[in-house]
């Protein structure tokens, strides 16, 4: 959201207030966004983009266009209307499954010349029985 922009507080309580706006406008993004999805039958959330939302939002700062709303005032509204006509296709099926990184490589351990996989497991328990005295 903040594109490259430094945030222009000096104060502590400067910067709060500042990542508290930032927080609030990504918040209120997302309830349009979700209110403009949930109008047409089977759109996914996940297909609504959030930079056309927030660019249209910023035109409608700048513009002050349709300030005084009239008697009726729809769920969508401009930023509903921007993001439904310019929805993102749909996901498409995830053909592999998810791969989890390492956080060492399989191939690190050839440098030590140890063939750590080889290595048999031996457990041994023994229990030693010690006499009793009796008093």
């Amino acid at each position: 959201m903040l594109g490259r922009r430094v945030l222009r507080a000096r104060t502590l309580p400067g910067i709060a207030q500042e990542i508290y706006a930032l927080l609030t406008v990504y918040q209120a993004i997302r309830i349009a966004i979700a209110d403009a999805t949930s109008t047409v039958p089977g759109a996914d959330p996940d297909r609504a983009s959030f930079s056309i939302a927030l660019h249209t939002a910023r035109d409608q700062v700048v513009q002050a266009a349709g300030v005084i709303a009239g008697t009726t005032i729809d769920l969508v509204g401009a930023i509903g209307r921007a993001v439904l006509n310019n929805l993102m296709p749909a996901r498409r099926l995830r053909l592999g499954p998810r791969a989890v990184k390492r956080p060492m490589s399989r191939y690190a351990y050839k440098s030590l010349r140890v063939a750590r996989h080889t290595y048999k497991a031996t457990v041994s328990i023994d229990i030693l029985l010690t006499a009793r005295i009796s008093p």
